[in-house]
């Protein structure tokens, strides 16, 4: 995969800042560390978006997820690994993430609802719509994840 852009955050400084300037605003914000990865990765898996995928398996890990529940978050729904205001919270991202194709069920946002407090509420939205716009970047200009040296005997 080639890159289609070379250093594509130095071409739009102030959009970045802004961009950088929400993702502060979440680390102060009233979500749970570990939810937050959940739902970066989440996003990050529908888009398609390796660079992200990468990146937020590896701050989940650093971090003391599991590795069984960084597999299985693709089959979150399925799984009895996740509590009920993560599945919550994964639902939403679901439904936001694909909104040309699921309107934001009320049945999703309900559920939301009752597990996040209405600064929550915002601040979760925020927090998906930010990834998004973040795996649009890099999946639209090719952003190629970093490549880790492999181990030995692998």
């Amino acid at each position: 995969m080639t890159p289609r852009l070379h250093k594509p955050y130095d071409l739009a400084p102030e959009g970045i800042r802004a961009m950088m300037a929400l993702e502060a605003s979440f680390r102060s914000g009233p979500i749970e560390q570990g939810l937050k990865h959940l739902v970066k990765l989440r996003a990050s898996q529908i888009n398609g978006c390796a660079y992200c995928i990468h990146m937020h398996t590896s701050e989940a890990r650093a971090h003391g997820e599991t590795e069984m529940r960084l597999y299985l978050l693709s089959a979150w729904r399925e799984s009895t690994l996740y509590s009920a205001r993560e599945r919550a919270a994964l639902a939403w991202t679901e439904a936001l993430t694909r909104v040309a194709e699921t309107g934001a069920p009320d049945a999703d946002y309900e559920e939301m609802a009752r597990h996040f407090s209405e600064a929550e509420q915002v601040q979760l939205t925020l927090l998906i719509g930010a990834i998004n716009v973040w795996n649009r970047l890099q999946v639209g200009f090719r952003a190629a994840h970093p490549v880790e040296t492999p181990r030995a005997g692998t």
